[in-house]
């Protein structure tokens, strides 16, 4: 591994843009995050920020796109677009006047030549918080995005779709390196990853499942584990109840897209991502108290959580 300048210091994920080595078994402290923080020049305009492509939602859980977009925009990215389902745009259309807004199609050839147009355009996208996976339209997205997107979030009903059509999407999963894109960013929760395994959620799984698969395999939970395709992992020990709540995953999902869509690479933005994530779930509990705290507040504490991590 060598180090590599530009865009912080940034860890290495088999890709040829990476950085730091790290032992096996890291934690991951503010120190290692501090040097992950991507250049931000003052007379930098919005596309050289990025733009992230967030993919969610339903006209039943519409709030996952909102959040989702909305950390992706707290995250620095220039340009965020939040693209779903006509009935779950009109929240971001008033609630998030940064953000912009396309809409699926009508069926699934409309919706992925929408897609494709989008993903020509972006740095970075995400894909699932929020998905009706019943929804004939979210199965193709799913396999436009792994296969093109340039650099890739997949989290909640994506990773149900992946699991139910295993032999399908997860070979797709493991070609983007030969395909010349980004290792995907994989963020199940423990019952979702015990779905994508078809068994046991262990550690020596989560391993080999990110190895087979070419992938960063985020496990989400008290204490998250940062897997990647070496064979090498990386913890951090959250213990804290308020982020146990609908909407705290959406958060991390746009949060990681948006720092993907600044140039950091996949384990770099994993690793900063979660850090920042539970730092800001942290400074929120404070203000409010964990059993009052929403995701809301944690991504308005974002902005603090930059400032002490030294970015």
């Amino acid at each position: 591994m060598t180090e590599v300048s530009g865009a912080g210091a940034v860890i290495d994920t088999g890709t040829g843009t990476g950085a730091v080595g790290i032992d096996t078994g890291t934690a991951i402290t503010a120190e290692l995050v501090r040097g992950i923080a991507p250049v931000r020049p003052d007379s930098g305009h919005k596309n050289d920020f990025g733009h992230v492509v967030v993919c969610a939602g339903s006209k039943y859980m519409t709030g996952a796109l909102v959040l989702a977009s909305s950390s992706a925009l707290r995250s620095g990215a220039g340009l965020v677009t939040a693209f779903s389902c006509e009935e779950a745009l009109l929240p971001v259309r008033t609630g998030l006047p940064c953000a912009m807004t396309a809409a699926w199609g009508p069926d699934v050839v409309s919706s992925l030549k929408a897609a494709d147009r989008l993903i020509s355009r972006s740095n970075s996208c995400a894909i699932g918080p929020g998905f009706d996976e019943s929804d004939l339209r979210s199965k193709a997205l799913v396999l436009e995005f792994i296969e093109n997107a340039p650099s890739l979030v997949i989290d909640a009903g994506a990773l149900n779709i992946i699991s139910r059509h295993r032999e399908e999407l997860l070979p797709a999963v493991a070609a983007r390196k030969a395909s010349g894109l980004a290792p995907a960013v994989l963020t199940p929760h423990v019952g979702e990853m015990g779905r994508l395994l078809g068994g046991e959620v262990t550690h020596e799984a989560c391993v080999q499942f990110a190895r087979e698969n070419t992938c960063l395999l985020i496990l989400k939970n008290n204490k998250t584990t940062i897997y990647t395709p070496h064979d090498t992992w990386y913890s951090i020990q959250g213990d804290n109840s308020g982020m146990a709540k609908g909407g705290s995953g959406d958060a991390l999902t746009g949060l990681i897209a948006g720092l993907l869509a600044q140039g950091v690479n996949p384990c770099g933005a994993g690793i900063a991502g979660v850090f920042l994530h539970s730092l800001a779930g942290k400074i929120a509990s404070r203000e409010v108290g964990k059993r009052a705290m929403l995701p809301t507040d944690v991504i308005n504490a974002l902005p603090e959580a930059f400032r002490e991590s030294g970015w």
